[in-house]
């Protein structure tokens, strides 16, 4: 089948870069959105206005697209269900159904054979005092759904009282994680096309700031080996769905260098925007690639980097970062500065260490 049309579910940011890596590639997008004027609107072809859900915009969506794809991971599994009965929809809604609980997440991950931290699914105080008590009295207790950036979560360090916990995060399914003791976090970014090819993106080292990412640098502090296992576990993860598209996989690295998965995401992820600076095929090519059955692209790196978030009042010192030789800024078309709102990106290039 002749691809033409790409359908985008989903109008923030990541949405308008796909949309801009697929015009450059001659292919036409229509994003399906509920904002209007929304960041991905302002560069592709066409918006539907409507909720992610509705049976007629889904309709209208499908009758427009030759194949769908989306930018975030709380897509309505039953809507991209709805999509798959008439038009190819990747990655996969199996992905979505994946992604969008913590515990069938880690359940899946750990069924592909790929380590995380040990968790307990919560559905009472009591059941979150039980957990509690088998971790010692630690842990990280998340909702089990649509919590992203920090939010959703609550820590607990020995000492603290566990009264009111589970009511405190609304009553509803959490998952209380246990510690784990890393040096530094990493993520991955891998591809696989709709032949099965793989191809992984070299890890990038993230920090983050009130559960924000705020910068990824390339490379990162960690052997051949620990590089190796991320690249593996990628390829496994993506076999398993029998995915295709892009995958953010997000990992805690050990003082042995040894890896535990913290979480996916079944999309182009924040922590590959240095792909677009630093290879010749970034993240969101790679997507467009893939969903539209073309090969995939190169994925080594050409320079040493650091991506910086710009969050909230961070875009005011855009000018400042213009000033700068060898750095690549990238705003999302947003009007308004929030608080841990994401406004834009930087990627500064450096030459390759020694």
């Amino acid at each position: 089948m002749t691809i033409r049309t790409i359908g985008i579910i989903g109008g923030g940011q990541l949405g308008r870069m796909l949309a801009m890596s697929a015009a450059r590639l001659n292919f036409r997008t229509v994003i399906l959105e509920p904002q209007a004027d929304s960041p991905a609107e302002q560069v592709a072809n066409q918006q539907i206005t409507a909720a992610y859900d509705d049976p007629a915009a889904l309709a209208e969506l499908a009758r427009l697209c030759d194949v769908v794809t989306y930018e975030f991971e709380n897509v309505p599994v039953s809507a991209a269900e709805t999509l798959a009965a008439s038009v190819p929809v990747y990655p996969p809604p199996k992905a979505l159904e994946v992604a969008q609980d913590r515990v069938t997440e880690k359940r899946f991950l750990n069924a592909s054979g790929i380590e995380t931290a040990r968790f307990h699914a919560v559905d009472s105080q009591a059941d979150l005092e039980a957990a509690l008590t088998d971790f010692g009295g630690e842990g990280v207790l998340k909702t089990r759904r649509l919590g992203y950036d920090g939010k959703g979560q609550r820590v607990y360090r020995k000492g603290d009282s566990s009264d009111g916990g589970y009511e405190a995060l609304g009553s509803v399914p959490l998952i209380l994680e246990s510690f784990v003791p890393f040096v530094r976090e990493i993520s991955i970014i891998a591809a696989r096309g709709t032949d099965g090819e793989v191809r992984c993106y070299d890890p990038t080292e993230n920090v983050h700031r009130g559960g924000i990412l705020h910068t990824s640098t390339q490379p990162a502090a960690i052997t051949q080996d620990t590089a190796k296992a991320a690249r593996e576990a990628a390829t496994r993860l993506l076999d398993a769905l029998a995915y295709v598209g892009v995958v953010g996989m997000e990992f805690f690295v050990l003082e042995d260098g040894s890896l535990i998965a913290n979480e996916i995401a079944p999309r182009v992820h924040n922590s590959g925007h240095w792909t677009e600076a630093a290879c010749m095929v970034s993240q969101f090519e790679q997507h467009i690639r893939a969903v539209a059955s073309l090969p995939l692209g190169d994925t080594v790196r050409h320079s040493d980097c650091v991506m910086t978030n710009l969050i909230g009042d961070d875009i005011d010192s855009v000018p400042a970062w213009l000033a700068k030789p060898n750095v690549l800024v990238h705003l999302y078309g947003k009007t308004e500065a929030r608080p841990g709102r994401k406004m834009g990106h930087v990627t500064e290039i450096l030459p390759f260490r020694d």
